[in-house]
């Protein structure tokens, strides 16, 4: 993903971030609650469901941060590529692959449309022009799709919150600040349909959740270190309440994304410049 580099404070090289490097997500906690899931789902595709064929090849190797190694250049993959839960376990080659796209893509249409509780396995299918069985191979229930796709949007958020600019308190720093908020309101609307689907569904579990305030913990943490880290440096105190402050502009950040990408028109470029302006003040009030 390309970007500006941030500019460093004096004394740190241009480019490097303040946030943490953390780019990838732990595990999520498995819990199989939904009455949609497979019993007995079948190890080998039955008729009318499509064969898994090079599904048995070795997993590919991880990256730091979660994301597997594309065929490409050795460029790191969607995580969610690598499929829900069954998939996970056995591993998936590029013909899998191709299957948990579609089947991501169908799932992500349903919900949109009809909402996580009133969604079923059946209209995901259905979309997906595949069967059951299929689905059952890649994915425990309709949850575990879910979960499946925020993979990519926490993995691009994390790595966005790495990449968190010390922000100077200069025309340099709130040029960098400005950028990285555009790059935010990018991320988030890359991820947009997944992450308003999260927010509004009522059944959604605790730890999807829980992942999520985990990234967002990390995020106020980076934006605390970015703002002050040059005040600091030159006064040797940080400004007061500067954690909170950053909890307050994340939520504002988030909140004015959501916004724009649930059918509120905002002026984008406008709100970038308000949103940076607002985070600058808000550490640099003096």
């Amino acid at each position: 993903m390309n970007r500006d580099p941030g500019l460093g404070a004096p004394g740190r090289p241009e480019g490097v971030p303040a946030g943490n490097q953390h780019a990838g997500r732990q595990p999520i906690a498995v819990r199989d609650t939904q009455p949609e899931r497979a019993q007995h789902a079948p190890a080998l595709a039955t008729r009318g469901t499509e064969a898994p064929a090079p599904d048995h090849a070795p997993k590919p190797a991880r990256r730091p941060g979660g994301a597997t190694a594309g065929a490409r250049g050795g460029r790191p993959s969607r995580p969610s590529l690598d499929g829900g839960i069954p998939a996970q376990q056995r591993g998936l080659g590029a013909q899998g692959r191709q299957t948990v796209q579609r089947l991501l893509d169908a799932g992500l249409s349903v919900f949109d449309e009809l909402g996580l509780s009133a969604a079923r396995v059946e209209d995901i299918v259905r979309r997906a022009k595949t069967s059951h069985g299929t689905f059952y191979l890649y994915f425990a229930n309709k949850d575990d799709l879910l979960r499946t796709l925020l993979q990519d949007a926490l993995h691009d958020i994390a790595i966005v919150t790495g990449e968190f600019p010390v922000v100077t308190k200069n025309d340099a720093g709130r040029a960098a600040l400005r950028r990285w908020v555009q790059h935010f309101s990018d991320i988030y609307g890359r991820h947009a349909t997944v992450l308003r689907i999260v927010s509004q569904a009522e059944l959604v579990e605790e730890d999807v959740y829980g992942d999520g305030l985990q990234l967002m913990f990390r995020l106020a943490e980076a934006i605390t270190q970015g703002m002050t880290a040059a005040q600091k440096a030159a006064e040797g105190e940080p400004p007061p309440h500067a954690e909170l402050t950053a909890v307050a502009c994340l939520m504002m950040l988030e909140r004015v994304n959501y916004l724009m990408s649930n059918e509120i028109k905002l002026p984008r470029e406008e709100m970038t410049d308000r949103l940076a302006a607002i985070i600058y003040a808000a550490f640099h009030a003096g």
